[in-house]
């Protein structure tokens, strides 16, 4: 039986089949979006701070800007919000996540010296580049790549010095 669900103040009720959908958007596409958001999000600050939380880390021995550009609003999902999606969209969930969760572990608990964590943080980005194509292909629905592909990156300046 098709309920009605409370939309935006002075807007009309968007009507529900069981509460699945909200303003004609169902809950496994806002869980989409949400995720795809937050990995895009995590991915960026991650590239663009990798070496600046390294510098600080060697610096201050602080493990606070590692952790804080590791932050994500995946820990809040609930097994709810994740059942709504497709068995093949929660496995490349999870593996993006993993080597997050993976990563997380280690830059809180690492003894590793600055050039160990910068190398080891380096690897966890292309890896988390990989898994990051992998969630976004089957979050809208496409066949997954390989592993292993990589998107092109944009090639480094190179210095007077670097081209003689």
């Amino acid at each position: 039986m098709a309920k009605a669900t409370g939309g935006l103040p002075g807007t009309s009720p968007t009507p529900s089949v069981g509460g699945r959908t909200r303003n004609g958007v169902d809950a496994a596409a806002r869980v989409r979006n949400l995720i795809a958001l937050d990995a895009a999000n995590l991915m960026a600050r991650l590239e663009e701070r990798a070496g600046e939380m390294v510098a600080l880390f060697s610096r201050l021995r602080d493990r606070a800007p590692l952790l804080t550009v590791l932050s994500s609003w995946f820990t809040t999902a609930t097994f709810g919000d994740l059942a709504a999606l497709s068995p093949a969209e929660q496995s490349a969930v999870d593996a993006f996540y993993r080597v997050v969760s993976d990563l997380r572990w280690y830059v809180q608990y690492t003894e590793d010296m600055p050039l160990q964590l910068e190398r080891r943080i380096g690897l966890s980005i292309a890896r988390l580049r990989d898994g990051h194509a992998q969630l976004n292909a089957a979050l809208e629905g496409k066949p997954p790549t390989r592993a292993g592909s990589r998107t092109p990156r944009p090639r480094r300046r190179q210095t007077a010095r670097a081209r003689r």
